[in-house]
């Protein structure tokens, strides 16, 4: 589509998350197919200071790819560490995660209210996922837990694993074809701008969607930032998309981009976005690839979720699980940073 915007219907839309609401009218979805090759280098440190090069030229109201490596025409950002995770014991083990959506009174309809034993905060119905989100103290139907964990930690590398349900355990887990995990850290922590950071693998498969991405404090949506989701069945690829709402008619915009690497899902890449005032940047391995004018609305500090879904009636290219679809699906994470930026 060569980066010029496209309007598309809702039913095509690549990216949405949230349930939407009845007067969301409108979005734009810019896709593109083609993508910097990058050189798989060393970059499993989190160092507590790092620093960006962006783009330096003014960006109007584009949503574009970053084609420059001119380094006159980039800029450099300094930044310090404020958060870090390199999974060298059980997430759950620390207050840095809970393993669930924890709600907010803005949300469409309060779909997350839903009390400990509800499924309404172990999934996003509105999505056609067909996976329920567990813990080892999650008893769906039942009070007593269930003791299922999809954390599994080894040498360091987190796998959030969705495996098949059960088919005695179908019932009590309101009949999902997957069981999978999420980690989000609301409540637990949040930050204003700087630059966020996953370093993993990224599974492919019919009906596979994982993604790490960013929502707002308040509970509200959209804004949000979607680092990086797996577009199903297609290997050696992802997506990267903003989300925002015009506030005087409510319409909901979307610009993402498509891009191919070589070696996701069998090799450990940097996914990252860095969040500033004036512009949103995406980067691969620490090289940015994409940008976007900070749209309205980025006003609240955003937290971060990463997690594994199967299914999606909305997402192209995931598609629903089926026969083909894997028993058992892990998404490996060796770390997830985040980064605040240095004041001047």
């Amino acid at each position: 589509m060569g980066g010029e915007f496209q309007y598309r219907s809702l039913a095509d839309f690549a990216g949405s998350r949230r349930e939407w609401a009845p007067h969301v009218l409108g979005l734009i979805a810019c896709l593109l197919t083609s993508a910097p090759a990058f050189a798989q280098a060393d970059l499993a440190d989190a160092p507590p200071k790092l620093a960006l090069q962006v783009a330096a030229a003014s960006l109007g109201d584009a949503c574009r790819r970053v084609e420059t490596t001119d380094p006159a025409a980039l800029a450099q950002v300094s930044l310090h560490r404020t958060f870090h995770d390199d999974f060298d014991a059980h997430p759950l083990s620390s207050d840095r995660w809970i393993p669930h959506y924890a709600g907010g009174a803005a949300w469409p309809e309060a779909r997350y209210w839903g009390g400990e034993g509800s499924d309404f905060r172990r999934k996003d119905t509105w999505n056609g996922e067909q996976q329920i989100y567990v813990d080892p103290r999650y008893g769906g139907r039942d009070a007593t837990p269930l003791g299922l964990d999809p954390f599994r930690v080894h040498d360091g590398v987190l796998s959030i694993i969705a495996s098949r349900t059960p088919a005695a355990l179908k019932p009590v887990l309101f009949n999902n074809e997957y069981v999978s995990g999420i980690l989000t850290t609301q409540s637990r922590f949040s930050q204003k701008h700087g630059y966020f950071e996953i370093r993993s693998k990224i599974p492919a498969g019919v009906g596979v969607w994982p993604a790490f991405w960013l929502l707002a404090d308040d509970g509200g949506w959209p804004p949000e930032i979607d680092v990086l989701e797996g577009r199903g069945p297609k290997s050696n690829n992802l997506v990267m998309t903003t989300h925002w709402r015009i506030p005087e008619t409510q319409r909901v915009f979307s610009c993402g981009f498509d891009f191919a690497v070589a070696d996701t899902s069998t090799a450990f890449h940097n996914y990252g976005v860095l969040w500033q005032p004036d512009r949103i940047t995406y980067f691969i391995d620490r090289k940015p690839v994409s940008e976007i004018k900070t749209p309205v609305g980025f006003d609240d500090p955003m937290y971060m979720i990463v997690n594994l879904a199967m299914g999606s009636n909305h997402f192209p290219g995931v598609g629903f699980v089926d026969s083909e679809s894997p028993v058992a699906v892990t998404f490996e994470i060796d770390r997830i940073s985040a980064y605040q930026i240095d004041e001047r």
